[in-house]
C-alpha cells in the first residue's frame, strides 16, 4: 500500500453534513466505516437500514449507496467487503453485498450481489 495512507485517520462524519472530503452520509448512526478506506468527492451514501463499508476500501467520487430506494420500494443492508473498489459514478442499490476484493467499474448501476474477487460493470452490472 501507497503512503497515501500512512497518516490516515478517521473522517468526522456529522448527519447529511459533508466530510473534509466532500462526501456525506444520511443516517450516521447506521454507518460503519473502515479502517483506511477511500472515498471520493460528491459521493452520497444513505443508511437507513445499515451501510458498512470494509477496511481498505475505495471509493469513486459521485457514487450513490442507498440501503433505501423509494422508486422501487426495496431496503436492505449494503455491504462493501474488505478491499473492495467501487469505480466513479456508481451506484449501489438496497440489499447488495460487494464481496471481498471485488471491483465495480465506473458508471455502473448494482442491483444484486458481487461474489468475492469478481468484476463486473455495466447498467445493469454483470461479470466481466
Amino acid at each position: 500500500m501507497s503512503d497515501r495512507f500512512k497518516n490516515w485517520q478517521y473522517p468526522k462524519i456529522e448527519e447529511g453534513i459533508p466530510t473534509t472530503y466532500n462526501w456525506l452520509v444520511q443516517h450516521v448512526d447506521n454507518f460503519k466505516l473502515g479502517y483506511k478506506t477511500d472515498i471520493g468527492a460528491f459521493t452520497y451514501i444513505n443508511a437507513k437500514y445499515g451501510v458498512s463499508i470494509g477496511d481498505l476500501v475505495q471509493i469513486g467520487s459521485h457514487c450513490a449507496i442507498y440501503s433505501v430506494s423509494t422508486i422501487d420500494n426495496k431496503s436492505g443492508p449494503v455491504v462493501l467487503g474488505r478491499n473492495s473498489r467501487i469505480g466513479s459514478h456508481s451506484t449501489i442499490m438496497p440489499g447488495v453485498t460487494i464481496g471481498e476484493n471485488a471491483v465495480v467499474g465506473a458508471h455502473s448501476f448494482v442491483t444484486k450481489d458481487v461474489p468475492s474477487g469478481e468484476v463486473v460493470a455495466g447498467v445493469p452490472a454483470r461479470k466481466i
